[in-house]
């Protein structure tokens, strides 16, 4: 009886069932677990976390202060210290504790970060007067404020000082606002002024066409952006003398004092006399300093926003290129092309154009589109530019077309698939009410396949926002100067190159010189590009299923 119940049951087709649906919660489980770990490791790296003092006492060798953040603690094997050269007793347990302490302080110390041995530590502390000075370079500095002073001259001193602090770095960061608005768009704007005033001169060289009459008026121009920029070198002058008047006196844990020109400060603040709400609040405006601001310390410090903005740009422009492409193509081999054995070998020949390793494509693009299609650019509309190259180098523009080339193949197969579901009677009715066969594919066939169409290129924006090795070679850096949206005019600039989240993941992971600060960052940057992802993948799904349902009635 068992037997025959357990028969029925397999037959019924629920042990696939139960398997089907565990599979897909053990998915949904590692998937959200893997966000979790990411967002962990790389969105506390922002909180205010407390500063240790304490006493560490190595044996045999004086004792020291030491302060810092404790950054990670593992257990060692005590044989295994002992082996490194550190002279650990052998008498004791089997392990000893290790703690990854940040202690900043880079100029001094030499390194930012510094194994100790838990147990050599001894009075541990958290004074509410110790401070953490973020700098625009040699990363944090850990210590006590002893004064503030102005031109040298001290104008604040003990309890007193970290007020005039806090109100002189409002002020340096006041002035650091408009010096980058001098030197990145004003100055700038003159640069890419004079620039094209040098190539309109050179093409008129080169066409035989400058006289003086077109010399003078060049001169002219030239003239004009001379006169606003020595106003604004004046006025930059003036500002770097300010920027660099206070300065203020820090003793660090060994007793030493460093005095720090608060024109390299960004904030200082100390996270031991904070306040809950006060470390909420601090932890919001890191976060927003990462999504908005710019890189610096070799990205290791401030913001990710040009390569957010890169990302998303060159996505939409991929996705501007390949749909029209995409479906042109699946509705010329669906509709149009006779059906035998040529069309089948091109969708088998497509088929496996999506299994090509991205690097060939970056390799292709490299090639076909940067030194022959961008070099022949040059050659018939740039020859002004030479022999500095204008498209015939990497680029916005061969970016986003190589990732569109990559993506083509996923665009065709969904497209051709959608339109093989809308039944042959549709296309009939269309023709029997006397549309022709371009109308019944434009204003019926199409449209009725437009969420298919939406569907491919969700799956396109999802494989090329995270492709990295085919944009190495393409287009994107490491560090770009200016975004390729500006002011100046054409205002694209598409033969500029980019940052890319997916790139700046590899370089903060895998290039970085300083390992221990760059990992938090690159857990970080690891989760804002599955949120980019995820965000534009959800605008393609709300409009696929807006599509889905308005022509859902004539799917019936």
């Amino acid at each position: 009886m068992k037997q025959n119940n357990l028969k029925s049951w397999y037959k019924s087709g629920a042990p696939g069932v139960w398997m089907s649906g565990g599979a897909v919660a053990i998915a949904i489980i590692m998937t959200i677990g893997l966000l979790l770990v990411i967002a962990s490791r790389g969105l506390g790296h922002f909180w205010p976390a407390d500063v240790v003092e304490a006493d560490y006492s190595i044996p045999g060798q004086a004792p020291k202060v030491m302060a810092g953040e404790i950054t990670q603690t593992e257990e060692v094997p005590r044989a295994r210290l002992a082996a490194s050269g550190l002279p650990v007793a052998e008498e004791g347990g089997e392990f000893m504790t290790r703690q990854l302490l940040k202690v900043g302080n880079r100029e001094l110390f030499g390194a930012d970060f510094s194994w100790v041995i838990g147990e050599w530590l001894s009075n541990p502390r958290t004074p509410a007067e110790l401070m953490v000075v973020e700098r625009r370079e040699w990363g944090n500095m850990y210590g006590y404020l002893i004064n503030v002073k102005e031109n040298g001259q001290v104008v604040a001193e003990g309890e007193a000082a970290w007020d005039e602090l806090q109100k002189r770095i409002e002020r340096v960061e006041q002035l650091h606002a408009q010096l980058a608005r001098l030197e990145k768009k004003d100055i700038g704007r003159i640069n890419h002024g004079m620039e094209r005033i040098r190539l309109e001169g050179r093409k008129l060289e080169l066409q035989g066409k400058l006289d003086a009459t077109a010399q003078a008026a060049l001169d002219a121009r030239r003239a004009v952006l001379d006169a606003d920029y020595k106003v604004l070198e004046a006025q930059i002058v003036e500002l770097y003398q300010q920027f660099n008047r206070d300065s203020m006196t820090v003793r660090v844990s060994d007793g030493r004092e460093s005095n720090i020109v608060l024109g390299k400060v960004v904030r200082a603040f100390r996270p031991n006399a904070m306040g809950p709400l006060d470390k909420v609040g601090f932890y919001g405006i890191k976060l927003w300093e990462f999504v908005s601001d710019e890189p610096r310390e070799a990205n290791t410090e401030g913001g990710i926003f040009p390569a957010i903005f890169g990302t998303v740009l060159m996505v939409m422009l991929m996705a501007v290129l390949v749909t029209p492409f995409g479906v042109i193509a699946a509705v010329y081999l669906r509709e149009y092309a006779k059906q035998g054995p040529l069309t089948r070998v091109i969708r088998i020949a497509v088929n496996n154009l999506a299994g090509v390793p991205s690097i060939v494509y970056g390799v292709f693009g490299l090639g076909f589109f940067v030194y022959v299609l961008g070099g022949s650019i040059d050659s018939l509309f740039f020859p002004e530019a030479a022999p500095a190259p204008t498209f015939g180098t990497p680029g916005l523009m061969w970016a986003s077309l190589t990732l569109a080339i990559l993506t083509l193949p996923v665009v065709i197969v969904a497209t051709e698939e959608g339109l093989a579901r809308i039944p042959r009677a549709v296309r009939e009715g269309s023709l029997a009410l006397g549309a022709t066969k371009a109308e019944t594919l434009w204003k019926v066939v199409i449209p009725m396949a437009s969420p298919a169409m939406m569907t491919g290129l969700i799956l396109a924006v999802a494989r090329a926002a995270g492709e990295v090795a085919p944009l190495m070679l393409v287009g994107v850096v490491k560090l770009a100067p200016s975004l390729p949206l500006n002011g100046n005019y054409p205002y694209l600039h598409l033969d500029q190159k980019i940052m890319h989240l997916g790139f700046h993941i590899y370089d903060v992971g895998f290039q970085s010189p300083n390992v221990e600060a760059a990992r938090p960052l690159v857990y970080a940057t690891a989760l804002l590009l599955v949120i980019v992802i995820a965000t534009l993948n959800f605008s393609a799904v709300y409009i696929r299923n807006h599509l889905r349902e308005k022509y859902k009635a004539l799917d019936h």
